[in-house]
């Protein structure tokens, strides 16, 4: 039987030295932290980067691998995916099927075939898994939820008809948790530095929509400008009860209660994040995959589209690049940062992991063309992309490394 490790709860409360809200002060392998509490709102900031060991990090090897035996699933694109209580995983690839894999990855079941009709998708954005045998689906092109219970469809949920929501996490009584993955209008010469994007919650027994919270969404982009191929970007996630929002250019992460209310903002200040030609090495590859799935072009066409997009890369070397890139929530509500990669942001990406409550848990690193999906208790999801631009499905442990725990 494997041997499961501490989850990051438990570690995160073995390791947590941040004083109580009031103003204390500590510091943090060198970096001074201070916790105070500004009319109900616990504030944490750190003097700079706390440098210190992560608490937990992936095992040296997989617990299984799927979509390189004969007989396992063919994956082009994964889009999005999450982990059962068992250890199976449910997989939606971008424009494609939701796959559902077995606790050891040996066996593969289609969940979700492409279409129209009901338990068919056509482009699954999220997945959300309540319970062992129970999957919801967010399907954009159809502006629904679809919830699987087994195989089976148990019911079929209408999203708001706008392009522009998109789901973050189910509340505890049901209603969906949105934000605006798309900008609803142009962001070209808005009034303002930012485009507003908006935290709602969408009562799905009524169709009542309530809008929560604004939060800066895209940058202003004027017409005379070129599109910067770099560019930052404002993103909102659900960890444990309250939406979180990021800006990629911001060192900064904020908490909001359901109502909208802010509970919690967390800072630090690192320097200046600049673009080196290091982080360009896994780039030109992936481009050339999503080439050759979506542009329809000769390969000496395509050729060129890639390396012109590279110059573009390349000219900004030395210039400042966003801090990290799309955030996530694991299941204990630690906020996970990737790295900023250009060309594909998350692949490869070393992980600042911050708890629910502004501990700074470390920095976990992954395998090169690695990115992760979710983390769950003891095992991490993810999608590990091989030298022939083949994707796999693979689930890792999650070990301590405190010492009194090898």
């Amino acid at each position: 039987m494997r041997r499961c490790a501490p989850t990051l709860s438990r570690l995160s409360v073995l390791a947590s030295v941040l004083a109580a809200c009031g103003g204390d002060t500590g510091t943090t392998d060198a970096v001074q932290v201070q916790v105070r509490d500004s009319a109900g709102v616990r504030i944490v900031e750190y003097a700079g980067v706390p440098e210190v060991e992560a608490q937990f990090s992936l095992a040296a090897e997989p617990l299984y691998r799927h979509g390189v035996d004969p007989g396992d699933y063919e994956f082009l694109l994964v889009e999005a995916g999450r982990l059962f209580p068992d250890g199976g995983a449910v997989v939606a690839e971008w424009y494609g099927e939701v796959v559902v894999l077995s606790p050891d990855g040996a066996t593969h079941e289609v969940l979700a075939r492409v279409g129209e009709g009901p338990g068919e998708v056509i482009s699954p954005y999220a997945v959300f898994v309540p319970g062992q045998n129970s999957v919801l689906v967010a399907d954009n092109r159809l502006s629904r939820l679809t919830l699987f219970a087994g195989d089976s469809v148990a019911r079929i949920v209408s999203l708001p008809r706008a392009g522009h929501f998109g789901v973050a996490g189910i509340g505890s009584s049901g209603e969906l948790w949105l934000w605006d993955r798309y900008p609803y209008r142009s962001w070209v010469d808005i009034e303002g530095e930012w485009l507003a994007g908006h935290m709602t919650l969408f009562d799905i027994a009524t169709g009542a929509l309530d809008t929560v919270a604004s939060y800066d969404h895209y940058p202003r982009q004027r017409s005379e400008q070129p599109w910067p191929i770099i560019h930052p970007i404002g993103e909102v996630a659900v960890a444990a009860g309250r939406f979180v929002h990021t800006r990629s250019d911001r060192p900064e992460i904020t908490w909001r209660l359901p109502d909208g209310r802010l509970s919690q903002v967390v800072r630090w200040r690192p320097e200046p994040n600049l673009l080196a030609e290091e982080l360009l090495e896994n780039g030109e590859a992936y481009n050339r995959m999503i080439g050759r799935l979506n542009y329809g072009v000769s390969d000496a066409r395509l050729e060129e589209i890639i390396q012109e997009d590279m110059d573009r890369y390349r000219a900004m070397i030395g210039q400042p690049i966003p801090f990290f890139s799309t955030p996530f929530a694991d299941a204990d509500g630690n906020i996970w940062l990737p790295s900023y990669r250009p060309a594909y942001p998350e692949e490869g990406s070393p992980y600042t992991v911050i708890s629910p409550d502004g501990k700074w848990l470390g920095k976990v690193e992954t395998p090169p063309r690695f990115r992760i999906l979710d983390v769950t208790g003891d095992l991490v999801l993810g999608v590990l992309r091989d030298d022939l631009d083949i994707q796999n499905v693979v689930v890792y442990g999650l070990i301590s490394t405190r010492s009194s725990d090898r």
